[in-house]
């Protein structure tokens, strides 16, 4: 189950890691012109804290367990981008964006299977 949670960190870190840095680094109009909509309802600030959240998320899912500094963060990490993807739906839900929703609620389910993991009987 360890490798199995290594693997699903992983990929969210990689996959959190990858849109937070394209909410930090481009504005938000090409954003929105790019297939990102839902940054039109909120302000350029709001796009980049979101941003900036999964970048620290993303960094947060692996960085301590490779260092074995503040190993609690993994699971604090997990926790936190569910807690931004259930954002992430409820905007969707809004704008009727029914195929984002699936995957907010696959990328949200699958860091509260990190959350879990790493708060119960696999933490390091």
């Amino acid at each position: 189950m360890n490798i199995t949670l290594w693997i699903i960190a992983s990929v969210l870190a990689l996959a959190f890691l990858a849109s937070g840095l394209m909410k930090i680094s481009q504005p938000r109009e090409k954003l929105a012109a790019s297939g990102l909509a839902w940054t039109e309802d909120y302000n350029p600030g709001a796009v980049k804290a979101i941003g900036a959240a999964e970048v620290l998320g993303a960094l947060g899912l692996i960085l301590p367990a490779l260092t074995g500094i503040a190993t609690f963060l993994v699971p604090v990490a997990a926790a936190g981008l569910a807690i931004v993807m259930v954002g992430a739906i409820i905007t969707h839900l809004k704008r009727g964006e029914k195929q984002a929703v699936v995957i907010n609620i696959v990328l949200a389910a699958l860091a509260l299977v990190v959350a879990v993991g790493r708060f119960g009987p696999f933490s390091f």
